[in-house]
């Protein structure tokens, strides 16, 4: 099962590297470059499916689709999806978990921001108390005893709110609960990274590196030694893919011409990528 084979994966001898991932290209590179297991990132899904920041505005829809296609492109693949507060309260929780399941995830991530939500690096986002998220919590891990194994990571967004004591105690009341992981968002420097590794230990700690955000960049394999074993990377593909698409349009715009045929994918390529030898091996065999 994906979720045991995530399970098995966290349990290996060096941290899980998590690329976040937005639709079905993203995805097949991030397999086709040697990565285990993938997140569907929902800051990316809402830049790139929606053209808007991670404000609260995706939907359980939406992140549910974009979820069946990535899913689809990647077969064997285990995928965890952001799932953000469970969009809404505990029942609303568990049945955003029925959907990804059904979709192919295998494994969600449940925040215990306020609704709307807002990406953990920025200002303005509030936590429900503490009971109310673990009653989400609880409700994805009972699903279990219904057949329904999701690899779950808890997020507590209460460091930049309520202080790291007060995370880590969230952190250590979900694992109690049956969560698989446990991701405190936003540490502010090493120490606290170091604290959140020994602290949560054997709850299988989650690091997740923003470049550009309030946590410090540190490598993997520092991060492993802090005892982390899960490091997710969840921007990093969106902010690169931006970086090229503007560069990419801007060219267009001031010279009516590309950018530097040497700094892009071949067409062959990316129809490599996506599969097309495949395909036509495919069409071949049924004379379409």
């Amino acid at each position: 099962m994906s979720a045991e084979r995530l399970r098995a994966l966290a349990d290996g001898p060096g941290p899980v590297v998590l690329p976040g991932v937005y639709d079905g290209l993203s995805s097949r590179l991030a397999v086709q470059a040697g990565l285990d297991a993938l997140v569907v990132s929902g800051y990316s899904v809402a830049a790139s499916r929606l053209g808007m920041p991670d404000f609260g505005y995706l939907t359980q829809t939406e992140i549910t689709d974009a979820a069946r296609d990535l899913v689809a492109a990647v077969p064997g693949v285990p995928v965890i999806v952001d799932a953000d507060t469970g969009y809404g309260n505990a029942l609303s929780a568990a049945r955003t978990a029925r959907l990804l399941h059904r979709a192919g995830a295998a494994g969600i991530i449940i925040e215990d921001q306020q609704w709307p939500k807002r990406c953990g690096h920025m200002d303005g986002k509030g936590v429900v108390p503490r009971d109310e998220w673990l009653a989400k919590i609880r409700a994805v891990t009972d699903l279990r005893d219904e057949g329904i194994d999701l690899f779950l990571i808890a997020r507590t967004d209460a460091r930049g709110l309520e202080g790291l004591d007060e995370a880590i105690a969230r952190g250590t009341a979900a694992a109690d609960l049956g969560a698989d992981a446990i991701f405190v968002e936003a540490p502010l420097d090493r120490d606290e990274l170091a604290r959140i590794g020994s602290e949560l230990a054997g709850a299988r700690p989650v690091a997740s590196m923003v470049e550009g955000g309030r946590t410090p960049i540190v490598p993997t394999p520092e991060l492993g030694e802090m005892g982390f074993r899960l490091v997710l990377w969840g921007i990093s593909a969106i902010l690169a893919a931006g970086h090229a698409l503007r560069a990419t349009y801007e060219a267009l715009a001031a010279t009516g011409s590309g950018p530097d045929p040497s700094g892009l994918m071949t067409f062959g390529e990316i129809t490599d990528a996506v599969g097309l030898p495949g395909h036509r091996q495919l069409d071949a065999r049924y004379g379409a």
